[in-house]
């Protein structure tokens, strides 16, 4: 399958959304609202629930279905006020030694002036920088798009899972194109040189593992998250935390050639 058709794929209205995930993998969903400074960002779904009996923490962007539910979240376009939720909603996980699973499915952080004056560079900055530190199990699953800061504010974890039709990458396909080439249109050739599908990035390393999407989408993340607990589960706070940090903050050459030569011995 080409890139862009994964990235039509990944834009698909009819995929889940986040309150389906919610609905299907976890019970006892409790939502929690406001990041106390500012107002309810919509565009930002999460709370506390059980996972088998398990109290977690879930949070994941939401774009809505119809189109009030997608004016109403903006898009999946969080502003500021969506990433300080999240982050207190992290937070208090930590405090009570709760994981974190999270599902991105955005592309992008709102631009808008409004956000921008709010503080929204510095939201996204703090989150990355407070997830580096958590000391409980953060699981991510890039579920649709995972487009630029907007995705990764959210995204710094332990473990990165992508659905087989999800990407991930630094910015969209037209943006990509419109700024190296002037030329939007030329989206289809972008996706291929970005190399933002999940096989792509997971032979880079970047991910930990790609869940199939021709069974029960559910069931198969459901084990994905299950097998990702029981490892992390083995490991102190300190060690979450170090790993984390290590993760994200090794990505160079060197780095991603290991992890690939890593996988390929284990196969």
């Amino acid at each position: 399958m080409k890139a862009i058709e994964r990235v039509l794929n990944a834009r698909d209205k009819d995929r889940p959304k986040i309150t389906e995930y919610v609905e299907n993998l976890f019970t006892d969903f409790f939502e929690q609202k406001g990041d106390f400074l500012g107002k309810e960002d919509a565009s930002i779904y999460g709370g506390i629930a059980l996972f088998h009996g398990r109290p977690v923490t879930v949070l994941g962007h939401r774009k809505g279905r119809t189109a009030e539910e997608n004016m109403a979240c903006n898009f999946g376009m969080p502003g500021p006020e969506g990433y300080r939720k999240a982050m207190r909603i992290m937070k208090q996980a930590e405090k009570f030694n709760r994981p974190i699973i999270t599902f991105v499915d955005t592309p992008g952080a709102y631009p808008g002036l409004e956000a921008e004056m709010y503080g929204q560079a510095q939201a996204i900055a703090g989150n990355l920088a407070a997830m580096s530190t958590l000391k409980v199990p953060v699981i991510t699953i890039v579920t649709g798009e995972g487009s630029s800061g907007g995705a990764l504010g959210i995204a710094v974890a332990n473990k990165v899972y992508m659905l087989e039709n999800a990407i991930y990458s630094v910015l969209s396909p037209e943006g990509f194109a419109s700024i190296l080439w002037h030329d939007s249109a030329r989206r289809d050739e972008a996706a291929e040189v970005m190399k933002l599908t999940a096989e792509d990035l997971y032979d880079f390393g970047v991910i930990d593992g790609i869940i199939n999407e021709d069974s029960d989408i559910y069931s198969a993340i459901d084990k994905q998250i299950s097998f990702a607990l029981r490892e992390l589960d083995k490991k102190s706070a300190e060690q979450l935390q170090k790993d984390r940090y290590d993760k994200f903050r090794y990505f160079d050459e060197e780095y991603l050639q290991q992890s690939v030569e890593k996988r390929m011995e284990v196969v």
